[in-house]
């Protein structure tokens, strides 16, 4: 196990990350991209004012065609000061700290990757490390699907199925916002004067579970707010719903069932609007073969991998969706995402940064 791994590890953990922070996610993306320099990339930027997505590029050596495309992210779910109560710790082959697992080891793990092969043949290798994952990646789409329209296998590094397995397919998720205006008027006064907007969401609410209830799809109620005043009729409120799908045409059932939603009460109106939306990722053949790639290299290595279908979504699941051969799970082993248990395995790091050199160098190579 490489000591600059683990080191470069625990710069990017102590280098807090939370989604939407702009500044703290340049602080890190100057670190990263300095590392990345030093690993023989070239890098690059697409600029948000949430927060940067970073491209880095590794030019091919000896082997020609299409590059191979690697997903990535270094926002966290932690805020700013949770190192305080959650520090950085390495104990045996556990180690701690906001992050490490979801997803900074897989950083650490590809940059030392790409520093192992030096001198050797590879086709070119594009990484896109998004800023804005862990709420969807709502400005990331496009870059993503832009770059991977143009590569021959995506390679997510999110962490891994438990034990190390990879991720072969993914449910669609989708952050919907529901919001309703209605009209203010004095609740005791002159109630038939107004529309309360939060009567009004509480009929659209049920309308989407009703929708949802013969089908397998997950539906979160995560946000409610409105109205302000209890002898206020409400002028408005919304609601944050969170989807997941199994099956594209459920998905595009509800979400379809969400764009023609209509008012109940005749002076309200109803909106509805994508916070973020990754679509259906179902198993499919191109990423079946790649799977079997993967899996002959871990077996020339002395690893064991396998991959099954996964429930939480990521930036693999744009790319999968599109019929791009597509494995995710390729970070570090560990456990704990977005739980203050969070963890990830030294010797996770040390067989996921051997596994991905090989991958790099023997994918595509004669």
């Amino acid at each position: 196990m490489s000591s600059a791994t683990i080191e470069a590890l625990h710069r990017y953990t102590l280098c807090e990350s939370p989604t939407g922070d702009a500044r703290s996610l340049a602080a890190l993306a100057r670190i990263l991209e300095a590392d990345a320099g030093r690993a023989g990339f070239r890098t690059a930027r697409e600029t948000h004012p949430t927060g940067d997505h970073l491209i880095w590029t590794l030019p091919a050596r000896g082997v020609t065609g299409d590059p191979i495309l690697l997903l990535s992210h270094y926002d966290t779910v932690w805020p700013v000061g949770t190192l305080a109560a959650m520090p950085w710790s390495a104990e045996g082959d556990v180690i701690r700290g906001p992050g490490v697992y979801d997803t900074k080891a897989g950083l650490a793990a590809l940059l030392t990757a790409a520093r192992e092969i030096d001198g050797r043949d590879h086709p070119e290798v594009r990484v896109i490390v998004v800023a804005d994952e862990e709420i969807g990646s709502p400005t990331a789409g496009d870059l993503v699907r832009a770059e991977a329209a143009g590569a021959r296998a995506v390679l997510g590094l999110e962490p891994p199925h438990p034990g190390g397995d990879l991720k072969t397919s993914r449910r669609g998720s989708t952050r919907a916002r529901i919001e309703v205006t209605g009209v203010e008027a004095h609740a005791a006064l002159d109630p038939d004067a107004g529309a309360n907007a939060i009567d009004e969401l509480v009929d659209q609410l049920i309308r989407v579970r009703a929708v949802v209830a013969s089908r397998p799809v997950l539906l979160n109620t995560g946000t409610v707010a409105g109205g302000g005043r209890t002898n206020v009729v409400a002028g408005r409120a919304h609601a944050d719903l969170g989807l997941r799908f199994v099956d594209p045409a459920d998905e595009e059932a509800v979400l379809d069932a969400l764009r023609r939603l209509h008012p109940v009460r005749a002076q309200a109106s109803v909106a509805t609007r994508l916070l973020s939306h990754r679509p259906t990722w179902r198993p499919g053949p191109a990423g079946a073969d790649l799977l079997d790639r993967i899996r002959v290299i871990a077996v020339g290595l002395g690893q064991a991998v396998d991959g099954h279908p996964a429930d939480g979504a990521a930036d693999t699941n744009t790319t999968g969706a599109l019929g791009h051969p597509t494995i995710d799970g390729l970070a570090p082993r560990g456990g704990g995402a977005h739980a203050r248990t969070e963890w990830v395995s030294a010797a996770g790091i040390a067989e996921r940064t051997t596994l991905l050199a090989a991958l790099l160098t023997g994918l595509f190579t004669p």
